[in-house]
């Protein structure tokens, strides 16, 4: 029972201190050092036409909540470095989704 419990507490920790268990929907990995600013990728939207309510960091990519340039309300993930764009999804659809 010790055994069990110990198991479990090892694995909770390892799953809470891993940036790419965040939400699972997508995984980057780039060093830090070499990304571009959050706001570097702001900018970048809003020249494309995008409208952003909210970026952060998710899963080491950086993730965006906002309206896409056609006017959909969209959550969308970028390549830290490239800003490639990842996956755009609204309410769960796959809109975009990189190769």
């Amino acid at each position: 029972m010790k055994r069990l419990l110990m198991l479990s507490v090892v694995a909770a920790v390892g799953l809470a201190a891993s940036p790419a268990a965040a939400t699972g929907k997508m995984s980057c990995d780039a060093p830090k050092a070499s990304w571009k600013s959050i706001d570097a990728l702001q900018g970048k939207l809003k020249k494309d036409g995008w409208k952003v309510r909210k970026a952060k960091v998710d899963g080491g990519c950086y993730e965006v909540y906002g309206t896409d340039p056609k006017g959909r309300s969209v959550e969308a993930y970028f390549h830290p470095v490239s800003f490639k764009t990842l996956l755009v999804s609204r309410r769960g659809q796959v809109l975009f989704k990189a190769k």
